[in-house]
């Protein structure tokens, strides 16, 4: 049943039952059959669905890879960093010093195209089912939902392709139809507006979040915040074949389809709303293995815990465990100081997005130099209930997709749309705003009111809200910013180095209080340290800062060229039809 792919991969509808069992996608494995089996049942369909959303886990998916790798360097935080680079792997990922022989290219790239494949084969197989049409009515709105799930998953596999590899390979039947299996490039293009497409399709077939059970399954709102997401990278900037970065002059029809797919969303605030707490939406929901009551995050990918994910093991400040001496954790995802000095003093997202210490055996803190810094929103620490086991799997949920999004994403559409900000996407904007300055709204600061003024705003604002989520380097790409926001950081990055305004007030010590549960400093962190503090143990702070960490940023990036990866090189070799494109 299976054929050989010209990916270099081998499906079978079997495969699709191997999914390993999720925290709230709990149904078990079956046996291997055929198609026909497979879709006779509204089980086994499940099932079938259940294994494509499983492509989106493990190492080469959104446990590891797509989640802490891909996204950096940016203007926030760096990847991997130390002296064994290069090292054709990670590092060198982080660096855009990119092969396509790159060890952590092919298999994520590989299992995105298995996900599409398993998806395909329920998009082929759930409607054609007797049930569809003549089941009870649970099995026909259960087949519906079903059908929609397999449309959402199959977009966002290509957007995952898409948004990290350009055009690409785009197969919308199972391998077993496929009259010729080499195929070439499809312009993306195609591909967005036939997913665009899908989507609509897909809203009407999925239910809204409180009329199933709470888990990870997609819903109504997961679908339109896709929708919505995939328009505006529709409608923005990509590096071409042509070698530069193009934006289409239709872009503007696809903000339309961002503004009106956030404006409905926005009108069931009964599905889906802001949590109240910025740090709870990661310490009391994603890292306690919670789903959010308050529907903010709105598409999560299911982990399996000491399977799926390494999320706050390979990121987040370092740890032990009882009963084991060795410090756990690679803290490999290092928050740039100027990205941790951008906040404001009073900004809650601040300390929760970014970690300034190490944890000792008991739990208390060591506070790092400045440059080791760690993202903070998956923290070992925040982990309930808490790691026993050296593994380095946590089973920490990935966050695609969450309520503030929407809300920026309207603000940002109405503003492009109408020549500047509406006063509904003023108000959109400081509803996430308000939400990070809690207890100090006041803070926040006058919205400007013009477009290029509320743009600005808006690309700050995003930044602080998802800084560590995997959204920023792909946000500067789709507004063509990236290599001007490197070589911001890079410049800012000097003169917090040289102690240069706006940056001539930052300590050059921080003085911590040892053994301590929380990081209790004896100095501010925004005017000169003192000479001593009596009971405190004092750490390098900007003193850390050399010049060869400012020239590790993004290091070998370079403008119309990377900005997307090259396609892995056993890809080329098996696909005579596939061209290595964009300067590789």
């Amino acid at each position: 049943m299976t054929k050989q792919r010209s990916f270099i991969l081998f499906f079978g509808v079997a495969a699709l039952l191997l999914a390993s069992c999720k925290k709230y996608l709990t149904l078990e494995p079956q046996s291997a059959f055929g198609e026909k089996y497979i879709f006779s049942t509204v089980v086994n369909a499940r099932s079938a669905v259940l294994g494509a959303y499983d492509q989106l886990a493990g190492d080469q998916g959104y446990g590891s890879r797509l989640s802490m790798m891909y996204p950096y360097d940016n203007d926030e935080m760096i990847g991997v960093t130390n002296a064994s680079a290069p090292d054709n792997s990670s590092r060198d990922l982080s660096r855009y010093n990119l092969q396509p022989t790159n060890a952590q290219l092919l298999q994520p790239f590989n299992q995105l195209y298995s996900g599409i494949e398993r998806a395909n084969i329920c998009i082929k197989n759930i409607p054609a089912m007797e049930l569809y049409n003549t089941g009870t009515d649970a099995e026909k709105t259960e087949l519906r939902r079903l059908h929609g799930e397999a449309l959402t998953l199959r977009a966002q596999f290509y957007f995952e392709l898409i948004r990290n590899w350009g055009d690409v390979p785009a197969p919308f039947i199972p391998s077993i139809d496929q009259a010729d299996l080499f195929l070439g490039k499809t312009d993306r293009d195609i591909i967005y507006d036939t997913l665009l497409a899908n989507l609509k399709q897909a809203e009407e077939l999925v239910p809204w979040r409180k009329a199933v059970a709470a888990d990870e399954r997609i819903t109504k709102g997961t679908v339109k915040a896709l929708r919505a997401r995939l328009a505006l990278f529709r409608g923005g900037y990509a590096l071409r074949r042509s070698g530069t970065m193009e934006r289409k002059p239709d872009y503007l029809d696809y903000y339309k389809i961002a503004r009106d797919e956030c404006y409905d969303l926005l009108q069931h605030r009964d599905q889906h709303t802001l949590n109240p707490s910025f740090q709870s939406v990661f310490k009391d929901g994603i890292d306690a293995y919670k789903i959010d009551p308050f529907g903010e995050v709105l598409f999560e990918v299911a982990m399996a815990r000491e399977v799926d994910s390494k999320l706050g093991y390979y990121d987040g400040p370092r740890f032990y465990i009882p009963g084991n001496t060795a410090l756990l954790g690679n803290g490999s995802v290092r928050v740039i100081p100027v990205y941790f000095y951008s906040f404001d003093s009073t900004d809650t997202r601040r300390d929760v997005t970014c970690a300034p210490y190490y944890n000792n055996a008991d739990n208390s803190k060591t506070v790092q130099t400045l440059v080791n810094m760690t993202s903070g929103k998956f923290r070992s620490d925040w982990i309930t209930p808490a790691l026993t086991s050296a593994i380095q799997a946590t089973g920490i949920n990935w966050p695609i997709l969450r309520f503030s999004d929407v809300l920026l994403m309207f603000a940002e559409a109405e503003n492009e749309l109408n020549n500047g900000p509406t006063a509904d996407a003023i108000q959109a904007f400081e509803e996430v705003r308000k939400r990070g300055f809690k207890g100090n709204e006041s803070r926040i600061g006058t919205t400007p009111s013009d477009k290029q003024g509320f743009f600005d705003a808006l690309v700050r604002e995003r930044s602080f809200e998802f800084g560590g989520e995997g959204v920023r380097k792909y946000d500067l790409i789709r507004w063509n910013l990236l290599a001007q926001k490197i070589s911001d950081v890079r410049d800012n990055y000097t003169k917090l180095m040289n102690f240069q305004a706006p940056y001539d007030k930052i300590p050059q010590y921080m003085y911590y209080l040892p053994g301590s549960q929380q990081v209790v400093f004896a100095n501010s962190l925004y005017r000169p340290s003192p000479s001593s503090a009596t009971g405190y143990t004092r750490v390098n702070w900007t003193r850390s800062i050399t010049a060869a960490w400012v020239t590790n940023v993004a290091q070998l990036y370079k403008a119309n060229h990377s900005e997307l990866l090259p396609i892995p090189q056993p890809v080329i070799d098996a696909n005579p039809k596939i061209t290595q494109d964009y300067g590789y």
